[in-house]
């Protein structure tokens, strides 16, 4: 089924399929590496997982670019605060950051480029630019984009542009808003700062080159999607198009996706308000990675997101009820035969599940007939009328479920575990919730082997033992369930 997708710069909802060859081109800013990723980032990067994933279920490849900024004013400064050269800053929270996605869930896309490894792009695109008489050097050595010589510059945002002051130049990476005026394409070397000897003169590259270097240099001159957060829409994509149709005289991207904003509690997540959150912070605070990821993929991308903590703790159970269900479909045991009628809700429901993600990437519709079928399900393994036959229909439903949603697999106590030997090598365990180390402490074989003394304690009448286990296993964070297929257990 083909994908139905809102394209930001037509403003309409248009089907989304490759040009010129078998896979989708795709780039997706990715994250400037100056200090560990918040939720806000991670919400726009599960979207664009959740796409890909989509696109690829649904026959179509993907050639995906994800570029990584490890050079601009905010690394720069933050470098030079600890007295540590920029390539070992950001490597430090790169690696957090691909830490961070695996823990979430999302695949690594086909290219990773670097900003500090496509220099010789970058000056080649200003190049063409200043032979156009587009890009132009001021005194002090930085070249900037003439932005009067494009005159479809507002196209993607739709702003009105027309107070735009010609000539007044915006040479810094950390843009107010409505900053849209000559943008710095090279910047001119100042001080001490990185800075890289080449053609246009030493200096380093602007924070919107980079993006256009790079699509292209992976993608060609003109590609199929380009994705990212709405924050980055005006100017940086705008900036993009201008520098990069300019050049090439073609679209730059034919579909653009902006993932909306998220939300703390009805509130824009600031430091200031004390709603801040970081991947790790949740973790500490003994969330589960496979709770956030769901829960920050719950809302469809085109819509503003509010996270809350309620909204989390539903999601934790919502994840532990779809690994219970699919562990009782596994587990199997059921009657030979096929129920007809729970056969035709299953055909349903996968039906249902992709018609709703082929509709602009609709999650929140797409989640709406799985957990119908987990409830049809039950219901007919409660009452005897599930058959054996129906078992794999079902499970293929909810591999086409989990493709797109990855949370059936349990990687939660390991992704923990991770998160405090993090924390006490930052010095930062006193932040974990103690319980959390508390619970931590026994791994899933020491659990195992107390729920089987406690199965042995209760065939043996040893009422007392089994109670004493039950608590123990609960002081510690372990929830038990008995249930007609046995004893299952789950961590708070």
């Amino acid at each position: 089924m083909a994908l139905e997708l809102f394209n930001t710069l037509s403003g309409t909802i248009e089907t989304l399929q490759p040009v010129g060859g078998p896979a989708l081109r795709m780039y997706a800013c990715g994250p400037t590496v100056y200090d560990y990723g918040h939720i806000g980032n991670f919400r726009t990067f599960l979207h664009v997982d959740v796409l890909r994933r989509f696109l690829r279920q649904q026959g179509v490849a993907v050639d995906h670019v994800m570029n990584v900024t490890d050079v601009d004013d905010k690394i720069i400064r933050n470098a030079a605060a600890v007295g540590m050269p920029i390539a070992e800053y950001t490597a430090k929270y790169e690696r957090a950051f691909f830490e961070d996605m695996d823990a979430l869930g999302v695949e690594r896309p086909e290219h990773i480029a670097h900003a500090t490894e496509a220099i010789p792009e970058m000056v080649s695109l200003i190049e063409t630019l200043a032979a156009k008489d587009i890009a132009y050097q001021t005194e002090d050595g930085s070249w900037y984009f003439r932005l009067s010589r494009f005159p479809e510059y507002g196209k993607l945002s739709k702003k009105d542009l027309d107070h735009i002051e010609d000539g007044a130049r915006v040479d810094v990476d950390e843009y107010e808003k409505d900053a849209a005026r000559d943008f710095a394409l090279w910047k001119a070397v100042k001080g001490a700062e990185p800075s890289w000897d080449t053609r246009l003169g030493p200096g380093r590259p602007g924070w919107h080159i980079e993006c256009s270097a790079m699509a292209m240099k992976f993608l060609g001159k003109s590609f199929d999607l380009h994705a990212g957060g709405e924050d980055l829409m005006f100017p940086h994509h705008e900036n993009e198009i201008a520098q990069s149709e300019s050049a090439t005289g073609e679209t730059f991207a034919r579909h653009w996706m902006h993932v909306r904003f998220l939300l703390v509690e009805g509130k824009k997540m600031s430091k200031s308000e004390g709603n801040f959150y970081t991947l790790r912070d949740l973790l500490l605070k003994g969330y589960r990675a496979s709770a956030i990821r769901f829960l920050l993929i719950s809302v469809p991308y085109c819509n503003q997101m509010n996270f809350t903590f309620d909204g989390l703790t539903e999601s934790t159970n919502a994840v532990d009820r779809l690994r219970t269900f699919h562990q009782r479909m596994v587990k199997g045991g059921f009657a030979e035969g096929l129920d007809a009628e729970l056969s035709a809700a299953t055909a349903k429901a996968s039906v249902a599940y992709t018609a709703a993600l082929a509709n602009d990437l609709n999650t929140a519709e797409a989640r709406a007939p799985i957990f119908d079928l987990v409830r049809a399900a039950n219901s007919a393994a409660d009452a005897g009328t599930l058959r054996a036959g129906n078992v794999p229909e079902i499970l293929a439903v909810l591999a086409l479920f989990d493709g797109v949603f990855a949370v059936l697999e349990d990687r939660d106590a390991e992704i923990t575990r991770s998160a405090l030997t993090w924390a006490e090598s930052e010095g930062r365990l006193g932040e974990a919730d103690p319980s959390l180390v508390a619970t931590l402490a026994f791994s899933d074989a020491d659990i195992d082997a107390l729920v089987a003394e406690r199965t042995q304690a209760k065939k043996t009448r040893n009422f007392g033992r089994a109670d004493a286990i039950r608590n123990e296993l609960l002081e510690k964070g372990i929830v038990l369930e008995d249930s007609k297929d046995g004893v299952r257990w789950k961590r708070k």
